[in-house]
């Protein structure tokens, strides 16, 4: 339920369309609980492809759940930390901002033990970032590798965007591809078409 100042903040009270990304297994490589920052590794056209959504006029929002601070297994500051290892090895632009939910129901550390708003598949951090930000939730997407990710999307308001294969059933309305570069270029083949 935290966010970490590293993006342009608020600009000016226009609105924008944003694109909301899923941190792990979207932009970085990560099968458990991430808290190193030296162990962060961008996915294969990943930068290229935030560079073509910034250059195309998009904010650029990461929402991720971090139950690893409900679980123990790493502190807010570690969070922080590699949130800013990404924008480094991204550089500048473009300019990520960062939403995180650190609560899980079946948390050990007492004060992040519950469920919380912002913990997707709720839009809680994209309802939050919108207002922050001024973004445009209805002409915004969000981008993500896991079902909770796109149903966070929907709720929010937002077009969806499922990368990898799954065998669940999912929303009609979620457009399924296989990498984040195709993710992209739906984006902005959808954008041109407006």
């Amino acid at each position: 339920m935290h966010s970490s100042g590293l993006g342009p903040g608020i600009l000016s009270n226009s609105m924008q369309p944003a694109v909301f990304l899923d941190r792990d297994n979207t932009l970085i490589a990560n099968d458990g609980d991430l808290g190193d920052p030296d162990a962060v590794v961008l996915l294969e056209g990943v930068a290229e492809g935030l560079r073509r959504l910034d250059q195309a006029g998009y904010r650029l929002v990461v929402i991720t759940n971090q139950g690893g601070v409900a679980r123990g297994r790493y502190a807010e500051a570690d969070v922080d930390a590699v949130h800013q290892r990404v924008q480094s090895l991204l550089g500048p632009p473009p300019a990520l901002s960062f939403y995180y939910c650190p609560f899980h129901p079946k948390g050990t550390v007492s004060k992040y033990t519950r469920e919380h708003p912002w913990r997707k598949p709720a839009p809680g951090m994209l309802l939050e970032a919108a207002e922050r930000e001024h973004i445009t939730l209805e002409a915004s997407w969000m981008i993500g590798d896991q079902p909770r990710d796109a149903e966070a999307g929907l709720a929010a308001g937002c077009r969806a965007i499922l990368l990898g294969d799954h065998d669940e059933p999912i929303d009609a309305r979620v457009v399924r591809v296989e990498t984040f570069t195709q993710a992209v270029e739906l984006v902005l083949e959808r954008e041109a078409e407006r």
